[in-house]
């Protein structure tokens, strides 16, 4: 079993990961969409606003305008064109998203700003954090031989649609599925060392020193490096952060790839 999480920001090779993908089986995908949803976001007349939380996190501001922007780009058209393309390369895709039949269940997050100098709880964000996978449901549509898609919304305690991140997402589900691998198809070779400069690829980490390559990971390395974490400690033998722009990206991965965390 094998676990993918194929990213959504600028410069993600969507159809060589699919054609990659297409031709292995046992293989739950997640999938991104910052990207696009950012363009319909400003075609929509509602831009895209990032928060820094006060312990440095930066993540998306979620109203409820934002939150159904979120379900139309990402459950809609984004998940409806990856199972498409799955089926055209032969694939019995299965589209769904945490939401459906309680898939991702968690709890919204309370998001702390600092606003002229004062803490401020944001209550209207619909953000939230994975706390269960429903395996059940996996396992019915893999048995079923169906490739799960899986888009990264989940459901509070209070029942409410909440926006989950994708890497971590991808790291619990891995974890409950007791999966071998998980991968992460980036914009990136991997970790590096000098971000712009891709010959300081970091390709191996021991498991045990993760925490000390802290320090080279920026903005969205630092949550796939933090993702990895959860996946090692759920049970998962091995991350692989990778480039999903190569030829066969997914099998180069497996080849080791990119950065192997392990």
């Amino acid at each position: 079993m094998m676990v993918i999480k194929l990213g959504g920001a600028e410069g993600i090779a969507y159809d060589s990961a699919l054609e990659d993908i297409a031709r292995i089986r046992d293989v739950v995908l997640v999938h991104g969409g910052s990207a696009e949803l950012n363009r319909i976001s400003e075609k929509l007349g509602h831009p895209p606003v990032m928060l820094t939380s006060v312990s440095g996190y930066i993540s998306r501001r979620t109203d409820r305008k934002t939150l159904e922007l979120f379900c139309m780009v990402l459950c809609g058209k984004i998940n409806t064109s990856i199972v498409e393309k799955l089926h055209q390369l032969g694939v019995n895709a299965f589209g769904l998203s945490g939401v459906d039949g309680r898939l991702l269940q968690g709890r919204r997050k309370n998001i702390i700003i600092q606003e002229a100098g004062k803490k401020k709880v944001l209550r209207d964000d619909y953000t939230g954090v994975i706390q269960r996978v429903n395996v059940d449901i996996l396992s019915w549509v893999l048995q079923n031989g169906m490739m799960p898609v899986i888009a990264p919304l989940a459901l509070s305690t209070d029942n409410e649609a909440v926006n989950v991140d994708a890497d971590r997402a991808a790291a619990f589900i891995a974890g409950a599925l007791q999966a071998h691998t998980l991968i992460f198809l980036s914009n990136v070779p991997g970790l590096l060392k000098n971000p712009s400069d891709t010959s300081t690829l970091i390709d191996t980490i021991p498991k045990n020193q993760l925490g000390d390559y802290m320090t080279y990971a920026a903005g969205r390395m630092k949550k796939k490096l933090l993702a990895a974490e959860n996946a090692l400690s759920l049970g998962v033998n091995r991350v692989i952060i990778a480039d999903s722009c190569i030829g066969s990206p997914v099998t180069q991965a497996l080849k080791g790839t990119g950065t192997v965390i392990q």
